[in-house]
């Protein structure tokens, strides 16, 4: 029996989306997808090692010694795309060690890693979920978004949500919409430490490439081999390090 192609179960250039049930029932991803997520997850690691082969590769560093936790960024994010209450694209997290009066609180903005390698495109049944070369990011498009959420636990760094009003998965974009214009995306025009540095990775003259290349910067869960396009100067190691772990410990007892 020939395979149905997925793409002609979808409708025809309508906002009206096939109702999840009767989409698994006709592709039969239902019993697929499960291996599909698996497989996604254990072939993180074979990716460790690989340089990203994008024309294009948008990307930011958050240099934490200037984040005071103000969440400018996050509430500048949220206005700009009238995100409704109860979900974001981003957020930032924080985090308190010691006793008092000897207390640190760091401070770890999130966001959508725009990855080279993203987990999130390889278990999308529709193609929704896509890395656009031409734009150096990873993009969602919305018409062919069934709200399955399969993307969701693919996803390592918890930053996408089914958006309760659209009935679409959604995410942080980095503003291409400004970024097509020139403009920053709006977490970095609003960041009052200019914590947030914007640009082009492959471009050696762009700032972001200069501080990727002269500071001691990390990823979130780099073990994944996914690539993210974020990176962090002087994270709180406890937050970094302990994130991977309970992450690696999680995976491990969903696929035993």
């Amino acid at each position: 029996m020939q395979q149905q192609n997925l793409m002609d179960l979808l409708p025809e250039k309508t906002n009206k989306k096939l109702p999840r049930r009767d989409f698994f029932k006709k592709s039969g991803i239902a019993v697929a997808s499960a291996t599909v997520l698996a497989g996604s997850l254990s072939a993180y690691s074979s990716y460790a090692q690989n340089k990203s082969k994008s024309k294009k590769r948008l990307a930011m560093v958050i240099d934490l010694r200037k984040c005071y936790g103000c969440h400018s960024c996050s509430i500048a994010c949220k206005s700009e795309f009238n995100v409704p209450l109860g979900v974001r694209r981003s957020q930032v997290e924080t985090t308190d060690k010691g006793t008092y009066p000897e207390v640190k609180r760091s401070f770890l903005p999130r966001l959508c890693n725009h990855c080279a390698n993203p987990s999130c495109v390889s278990v999308c049944p529709t193609k929704a979920s896509h890395r656009d070369e031409e734009k150096g990011l990873v993009d969602i498009h919305e018409q062919l978004c069934i709200d399955c959420n399969l993307c969701l636990p693919a996803c390592p760094y918890g930053v996408r949500f089914s958006h309760p009003v659209n009935n679409v998965v959604n995410k942080c974009d980095f503003c291409i919409h400004r970024v097509e214009k020139g403009v920053v995306p709006s977490c970095v025009n609003t960041c009052p430490s200019n914590a947030l540095i914007f640009g082009e990775l492959n471009d050696p003259e762009s700032e972001v490439s200069k501080m990727v290349a002269t500071n001691k910067v990390q990823v979130l869960k780099p073990g994944f081999g996914t690539e993210p396009s974020v990176f962090y100067i002087e994270p709180d190691e406890d937050m970094i390090g302990g994130e991977i772990e309970r992450m690696n410990d999680t995976e491990s007892q969903e696929l035993n």
